[in-house]
């Protein structure tokens, strides 16, 4: 089990606004999935990785895959109050669900 969580790296955040966007994200994702996938994933030790998109798009198609697929996913819009816009989608998680779930989902990218 593992959750994939899909940061901008076009946006320039600083790293704290990367990592709180990471923790919504991740949030976000893991109350959208089941009940069983949320027990087995805490239970393994919640593996995450952080990886990289080249822009808005590019998340949007990852949630559209993931959709597909049936996954949990989310995708965070930032409130505007520090470094972006209101409204600016920053990040995207995907999962938690078994590894090869999330990697047909995420496998291409590269680590943030």
């Amino acid at each position: 089990m593992k959750q994939a969580i899909v940061a901008r790296a076009d946006l320039g955040m600083g790293e704290g606004k990367l990592a709180a966007q990471v923790a919504h994200a991740s949030l976000s994702a893991y109350e959208d999935a089941g009940r069983t996938a949320r027990n087995a994933w805490k239970g393994e030790g919640q593996k995450k990785v952080v990886l990289k998109a080249t822009g808005e798009s590019e998340l949007f198609e990852l949630a559209d895959v993931a959709e597909r697929e049936g996954l949990p996913h989310a995708i965070v819009r930032d409130a505007g109050h520090t470094q972006l816009d209101p409204g600016t989608v920053t990040a995207l998680a995907v999962g938690p669900a078994e590894d090869d779930h999330v990697d047909r989902v995420t496998g291409d990218l590269s680590l943030y």
